[in-house]
């Protein structure tokens, strides 16, 4: 017999039908057994009667967890035990015959309810059956519509969706690197990225014009709470535009995901507001401020644009840093400034930022599409002619071939849905999450590995 998905049942009434999956509530009443089953559709209530001799005895050894296969009639309850608005909450199945699957031992805590009072370590240790939660599977399973919804928009935005490579160059250019051996070339590594920037802005020099792409990145940062080693991005670029029209499309994805996918939450404020990060600073203290007008209200997003971000900090050690991204284009007006490395500190770069509810959630901005605008922003900061070249002379050589003006953004995709499924970190938004010390309880990593491994790979560790 075919199977039949849980939220179908309801148009089977009256029929003999078999379900799949886990059973998720088991209530003993002596002469008859009722269970609650679970699939990834929803949940229904089935009997066990007596009349059932066979299917009776094999109930009795059956407990949560445990994944069945159940065959039965759909029946319609009696008028006093209907649930009203509840998935299956007039109807009930009948079982003549169960197929035990595989069972289960006790699961290391309960799922019935919100897992998040259970220790996370634990949690992530077990985190496939941490996932079974009714509140674990909401949030992947509109993870994923959130993913869809971005990738149809920008489809008919004409944007194409383009892989770039996870084994790339370690650049300067941001966050420590993850760095990966390269075994046929010894004493040579690749680097994970730390996100697709200088792939995308060569795309845009290949003439894709309209670029996106649902990105994983890695960055070796220093542990903290709200940090994961990979996460994930949308990342866009675009050629031809100027600020406004990055953060028109932007703001009009963003209004159009909340309203098609999120109609319970309200938009404080459309347009966007928008603040030049002086003014942030200034007035909230910090360039992501939380506008809410009524922070208490979960369901209230309070958007806003900073503008106007200075290009280059000091360094702790009097020299020069970008703020954001070493190839941003300076505002218009500050461009020659730049050329002639005067005015470093009140250059402003043409980023742009939107925030939500006190979080930073995309940041992007127009790129230096000039090879010697370029090579002047790592000058201020230090670098020498030879090490821009060995570092960058890939990007200096794209812009020397015809790369139109460009500029993009990237969201943090994990921070936004988290925001949207009112949970309080991006570990529970993210399936496979690592503790806050970057460690996976899970698979135990990371860990070490073998001699061999390590003599193939001509490494040699050393013991602190």
């Amino acid at each position: 017999m075919k199977r039949t998905y849980i939220k179908d049942l309801g148009q089977n009434v009256g029929q003999e039908v078999m379900i799949s999956g886990w059973v998720d509530v088991r209530r003993d009443q002596g002469k008859m057994v009722f269970m609650d089953m679970r699939d990834m559709t929803g949940k229904v209530q089935v009997v066990v009667l007596p009349s059932h001799a066979e299917a009776i005895e094999q109930v009795k050894e059956v407990r949560t967890e445990w994944v069945l296969n159940v065959t039965g009639l759909v029946n319609k309850r009696p008028e006093r035990n209907v649930k009203a608005g509840v998935l299956n909450g007039d109807i009930e199945m009948e079982i003549t015959s169960i197929e035990v699957l595989n069972k289960s031992e006790t699961v290391p805590f309960d799922i019935g309810g919100d897992t998040r009072e259970i220790n996370e370590e634990v949690r992530l240790k077990y985190r496939y059956v941490d996932l079974r939660s009714d509140r674990m599977q909401k949030n992947i399973r509109n993870r994923h519509k959130v993913i869809k919804h971005i990738r149809d928009f920008l489809d008919k935005e004409n944007f194409i969706e383009v892989e770039t490579p996870m084994l790339t160059k370690s650049t300067p250019e941001g966050s420590r690197d993850y760095v990966v051996p390269a075994r046929l070339y010894p004493g040579k590594f690749y680097a994970l990225p730390q996100s697709p920037q200088q792939y995308k802005q060569l795309l845009m020099t290949a003439g894709v014009e309209k670029y996106f792409q649902i990105a994983r990145c890695m960055r070796d940062e220093d542990t903290r709470g709200d940090r994961q080693p990979e996460f994930t991005q949308l990342d866009m670029e675009l050629s031809f535009v100027k600020r406004e029209d990055v953060m028109e499309l932007n703001e009009k994805l963003l209004i159009d995901l909340v309203t098609k996918l999120y109609p319970e939450k309200k938009i404080q404020q459309v347009p966007f507001p928008r603040l030049t990060y002086t003014e942030a600073m200034e007035k909230y203290g910090n360039d992501k401020p939380d506008l809410r007008e009524n922070k208490e209200d979960p369901n209230l997003l309070a958007f806003s644009w900073v503008i106007d971000f200075p290009f280059f900090e000091k360094t702790d050690n009097g020299g020069w840093t970008f703020t954001h991204n070493p190839f941003s284009r300076p505002k218009p007006e500050h461009v020659e400034w730049l050329m002639k490395k005067e005015n470093i500190g009140e250059i402003l770069t043409t980023q742009y930022d939107v925030a939500l509810n006190g979080f930073e959630i995309g940041g992007g901005s127009i790129r230096n599409h000039n090879g010697e605008a370029l090579r002047k922003v790592f000058e201020v900061m230090g670098h020498e002619g030879a090490d821009i070249d060995k570092n960058f002379g890939h990007m200096m050589s794209a812009f020397s071939l015809g790369t139109p003006p460009h500029g993009g953004i990237a969201w943090g995709l994990d921070r936004l849905v988290m925001l949207l499924q009112n949970e309080p970190n991006i570990r529970e938004v993210i399936p496979f999450a690592k503790t806050g010390e970057g460690k996976d309880p899970m698979m135990d990593s990371p860990s070490e590995i073998s001699d061999e491994q390590l003599l193939e790979l001509n490494i040699k560790t050393l013991k602190k």
